[in-house]
């Protein structure tokens, strides 16, 4: 049997079991591209994070990464969430915990804190709000003037939302190490390579990177792009050109940099997916306690979007 036979295959499995379990199967726009086959949507995080609310069949299964699913989880606590791999982690929300984010907080007196949804659901728990790359200047504009902004954990994003709002925020320091990579070299070479090209990076990037491209937008806004333009250069992980190239093919899209894979976006396959359908997969549990004060700050984020 060949590759395709066998990824056929798989995918009537997953399509037959997805209906036999009463599933729905969320995925992110940095997964594989067979991923795309099986998945009821595609999208970023507030995007999914919105889906997940609306799910009212019996189980979610996330192709994504472990903060991905604990939001999930968060916002439609009845459903069985069960992430496809559990393996897939998250190395900027690897950068803060909830004890060094508590140290913090001692440390610099009244202080509203926003969490990127790149952070463990313990996190989010201490936090006042959290953002998506999508709503983090709207969500930080609608703070009081008068407080002390604390952004975590990404500082690049942090040094464009401050750049965009004019307000003073104090940044972790974590980094997406994907987005990290980006350099203004590589745009100045983009430009030369594809002169006719809109340039979009991601608010992750380095804030001299944004700076020197023509546009920042989060990946919901780079497939919005893509519906209204004839070639894009996008400064993000390489395999949303994937998903880009599939739905609009009338768009030419280049990665700003063929090396900015995600890993653990990549390891989740269809043969995870399967497992998860056939409940071999445990399911994200969280604590009620976290739960609580993790949804507070999930729900006023989804309030102000």
């Amino acid at each position: 049997m060949t590759a395709t036979n066998e990824s056929g295959q798989l995918i009537n499995e997953i399509n037959r079991l997805k209906k036999e379990r009463r599933a729905v199967i969320l995925a992110h726009n940095y997964q594989q591209t067979e991923i795309y086959e099986v998945a009821d949507f595609i999208g970023d995080s507030l995007e999914l994070a919105r889906q997940a609310a609306k799910v009212a069949s019996e189980m979610i299964v996330f192709c994504g990464v472990q903060f991905m699913a604990e939001t999930a989880k968060l916002v439609n606590p009845e459903r069985r969430v069960v992430l496809a791999n559990p393996q897939a982690g998250c190395q900027m929300a690897d950068m803060i915990t909830a004890a060094g984010l508590l140290k913090k907080k001692a440390a610099m007196g009244e202080v509203l804190v926003v969490a990127y949804v790149n952070t463990p659901v313990t996190v989010k728990a201490e936090a006042d709000v959290c953002c998506t790359s999508a709503n983090a200047v709207r969500v930080v504009r609608s703070l009081p003037a008068d407080r002390k902004i604390l952004f975590v954990p990404d500082k690049n994003l942090a040094r464009w939302v401050e750049v965009q709002t004019g307000r003073e925020i104090i940044p972790w320091d974590g980094f997406c190490y994907v987005h990290a990579q980006f350099t203004t070299d590589d745009v100045r070479r983009a430009r030369q390579e594809h002169p006719r090209a809109l340039i979009v990076v991601h608010p992750e990037c380095p804030l001299e990177v944004i700076q020197l491209a023509d546009r920042v937008a989060s990946t919901s806004g780079m497939v919005q792009m893509a519906a209204e333009n004839e070639e894009l250069v996008l400064g993000t992980e390489a395999g949303l050109c994937n998903r880009i190239s599939r739905e609009f093919p009338q768009c030419r899209c280049y990665p700003l940099r063929r090396t900015a894979i995600c890993r653990n976006m990549k390891i989740t396959r269809l043969q995870d997916v399967k497992r998860a359908l056939l409940g071999e997969v445990p399911a994200v549990e969280i604590p009620e306690e976290v739960a609580i004060r993790a949804r507070q700050a999930l729900n006023r984020m989804l309030a102000i979007s």
